[in-house]
């Protein structure tokens, strides 16, 4: 039977909160900027297109603005371990990764590679850090790798992409409807008590009512663009049991219904009174692995008890939590193994990791514990290039292959992010490549540069040259200085037109709107960026005042009686007295962006 390997900070839920950070993971670092060589080349990157870009970093000055990372994402490695470590696809990379290495570091940009927590990268080479975390943490400090992006495909403890998705196992409850307790204290009397699942508490919003029973204990899966990341993303199942005449032993028993579902599985975890005395498959004959003829009977599986479990109960009131925050655990588990590693090996280095695993376990509230990125959705894009095609970008999808997509949820995730954190990755961008014209792709950079998300360019460098738009947008020294400022601190958005009561925190797919993003900045200055998400223009005229601003920073933003203030796209410098902030009209897809300090 397949099950997680464990480590001495296994349990974590309970402590995701507490701002502790695992495995000597560093903190203070701003977002990170570079190049990743997957929306240009997808697995065709080579050796000799990563030195195209190195140069082209150089060549345009790229370097001097923070540009600082060149990346090799999926399709560099063989498809095969030889002799249990990576190696290098040698037609693609023939002198390997080190040499290239060298050649990054020799321009004075930094070295990054990626992989994956599952067995497999998601192109499919076999070649996952799963169970491997010792010997690919040597292979990158031997490489003098700076930056690693680990993904999240053929996982095997959760239903991720191209995995079996009776994995779903491991990462829910079994539909719960009734929990026993049986007081063995007194021999001679052995006290039952029977409560229904359908009178307990569930907390969160994933698990329901089903009839006699609860389905759906556990996280919901935020790969997709249909739910808000603010609010709890889990649910439980609590008992609160005060029929307890006196300290004493009992044992516990659980009617359930196992599956292989999204929704419904085999692994339960049980608290009481903040203790956890159970964590494992309630049934370990039924593990994910079914037969096929076994996979067509899932739906009819009887409940049964479960055997019992000992535990000691208090006199009066006591709190009994059923629950499955394994989708959660189980991967911050697996990247802190590799943190782990690396950090055993070479407690000095300052190697950028980030997650990559879609959003799929809410990273945002676990990640920052051992990474300093995390992506909050599946890609933003499908429709990567080639070394003679851009490749295509989108401003409004269904999913999450486009700008708009991203930033309507990234942009109510600031209180995820921070120096002491790390930050929220809507991924790449997709400026210069084709689906998106100037105008978008500039509001695309100005989006990710207040949101502090991490900017990594991901078109080919040699479509570009100092003259042309694509330049001129990502080489702007305000919107850098935005995303790269000392405070790092995420925007917030303050007003939306759609917004109803809390604009930071309502989650709003509707793009037909204007928001108004605030983010402070240091040396008392602060950006406003006035942004129509629609495709169609606006003329209305919306504005935003010093008095809603200072409220909602604090002393981070203060109030004067005079304002210097400059339009990061004009270049255009005015002076403001009345501490109102607005603009009428923007066109279709635009933003006017300000910096805004006191004189």
């Amino acid at each position: 039977m397949l099950t997680p390997d464990r480590l001495e900070k296994d349990r974590q839920y309970d402590s995701f909160g507490n701002g502790e950070v695992l495995y000597g993971k560093k903190k203070n670092h701003l977002p990170a900027m570079g190049w990743n060589s997957w929306n240009a080349f997808g697995s065709g990157n080579t050796e000799a297109l990563t030195k195209a870009m190195a140069d082209k970093i150089c060549e345009l000055d790229l370097k001097e603005l923070g540009y600082e990372y060149v990346i090799l994402d999926d399709g560099c490695y063989k498809p095969e371990r030889v002799d249990g470590k990576l190696s290098n696809e040698e037609n693609k990379f023939p002198s390997g990764f080190k040499a290239l290495s060298e050649y990054v570091h020799g321009k004075g940009l930094k070295f990054g590679m990626y992989n994956d927590i599952g067995t497999n990268l998601c192109a499919g080479a076999a070649v996952g850090t799963c169970g491997h975390e010792k010997e690919d943490a040597g292979s990158y400090i031997e490489w003098g790798v700076d930056f690693l992006k680990v993904d999240n495909c053929y996982y095997p403890f959760d239903n991720a992409t191209f995995s079996n998705p009776q994995n779903a196992a491991y990462t829910f409850a079994p539909n719960i409807r009734a929990i026993k307790l049986i007081n063995t204290a007194d021999n001679n009397d052995c006290t039952e008590m029977v409560f229904m699942a359908t009178d307990a508490e569930i907390s969160g919003t994933r698990a329901f009512n089903e009839n006699d029973y609860v389905t759906g204990i556990g996280t919901f899966d935020g790969t997709g663009p249909e739910a808000s990341p603010v609010g709890p993303r889990s649910s439980e199942l609590i008992f609160d049991v005060s029929e307890i005449d006196s300290d004493s032993e009992y044992e516990i028993s659980v009617e359930y219904q196992p599956g292989f579902k999204e929704g419904v599985g085999n692994w339960l975890q049980i608290a009481v009174n903040e203790e956890l005395i159970f964590d494992d498959f309630l049934n370990k004959e039924m593990v994910p692995s079914l037969k096929e003829e076994e996979k067509k009977e899932e739906e009819s599986l009887p409940f049964a008890w479960s055997s019992p479990i000992k535990v000691k109960l208090k006199k009066g009131e006591n709190k009994i939590r059923l629950m499955n925050h394994r989708r959660q655990e189980n991967t911050l588990n697996s990247y802190a193994r590799l943190l782990k590693e690396l950090n055993e090996l070479k407690p000095d280095n300052d190697i950028i990791y980030s997650a990559c695993e879609w959003g799929k376990t809410h990273p945002q509230n676990w990640a920052y514990k051992v990474c300093d990125s995390w992506r909050i959705l599946n890609d933003i894009t499908f429709r990567v290039g080639s070394d003679e095609d851009p490749g295509h970008g989108a401003w409004v999808e269904d999913y999450t292959t486009s700008v708009t997509t991203q930033y309507n949820k990234a942009v109510i995730m600031d209180e995820y992010a921070g120096l002491q954190k790390g930050w929220n990755d809507p991924d790449m961008l997709m400026i210069g490549m084709d689906g998106l014209d100037e105008t978008q792709c500039r509001t695309h950079m100005t989006m990710w540069c207040m949101m502090n998300s991490p900017l990594m360019l991901g078109l080919d460098l040699r479509r570009i040259t100092k003259d042309n738009w694509i330049y001129k947008i990502i080489s702007n020294k305000d919107a850098i200085s935005i995303n790269q400022d000392a405070l790092g601190i995420q925007a917030k958005r303050l007003y939306s037109t759609l917004a109803k009561e809390q604009p930071d925190k309502e989650y709003i797919r509707d793009i037909d709107r204007i928001d108004i993003l605030v983010k402070p900045l240091e040396n008392n200055e602060f950006a406003i960026s006035f942004i129509n998400v629609s495709c169609e223009d606006k003329n209305q005229k919306v504005s935003i005042g010093i008095s809603d601003i200072t409220k909602a920073f604090g002393k981070l933003i203060k109030s004067a009686k005079k304002y210097n203030v400059k339009n990061i796209w004009t270049g255009e410098e005015t002076e403001n007295t009345s501490g109102i902030f607005e603009v009428e009209g923007i066109k279709a897809c635009d933003n006017i962006t300000l910096i805004v300090s006191a004189s």
